[in-house]
């Protein structure tokens, strides 16, 4: 299915609570039996070599996680996605 998508440009938005809330718990929809940080970057992955135009990371809401983990989190997102992303960018996420 991604082969259909092409040369087109995506904009791709991710949403935090599509992970577990174990991983992100600040956000204001969690989502019981989330996914894991690994697994969210293994389908970023397969989007790797798409024209990827803008991205962003959404729903992250710090009042709700006193400890601050799912910031930390959105923040490592949002480095793997640009290392996954930037043109010429070869360097790969952490896998952390």
């Amino acid at each position: 299915m991604l082969d259909t998508l092409g040369s087109r440009p995506l904009y791709l938005s991710v949403d935090i609570d599509v992970l577990d809330p174990a991983v992100a718990p600040g956000t204001g929809n969690p989502e019981p039996d989330g996914a894991a940080y690994a697994d969210l970057l293994a389908a970023l992955q397969r989007l790797r070599g798409h024209r990827i135009v803008g991205m962003d990371v959404v729903e992250t809401a710090p009042p709700w996680d006193p400890g601050g983990l799912t910031a930390v989190v959105a923040a490592s997102l949002v480095r793997d996605m640009l290392l996954l992303f930037a043109p010429g960018g070869d360097a790969g996420p952490s896998a952390a």
